[in-house]
């Protein structure tokens, strides 16, 4: 069983029983449950079930583990040259 879940405009496929990692999610803490109602799309047992564009009676409630892990640095730099911009 498995749903698509919009958050934060990002769409994420969320399993049960298995961690599910967002960009930031604002005001709230380690421990606390959080619920999100646009289900795009579920499929239970072999059963899809489509939204227009979602799904009213669905909802995917989570557990937060950890509020704020951050990523690596991302560089840009400006080159200037005759195209654009180059990300390392």
């Amino acid at each position: 069983m498995y749903a698509i879940v919009e958050i934060n405009g990002q769409q994420f496929k969320a399993e049960a029983g298995k961690k599910l990692y967002v960009h930031h999610i604002r005001n709230v803490e380690n421990g606390t449950t959080v619920e999100f109602d646009k289900v795009l799309l579920v499929d239970k047992d072999g059963t899809i079930t489509v939204g227009t564009p979602i799904i009213e009676e669905a909802k995917v409630v989570c557990q937060v583990v950890t509020n704020l892990v951050k990523g690596d640095k991302v560089i840009i730099f400006h080159k200037k040259n005759r195209k654009g911009y180059r990300k390392r």
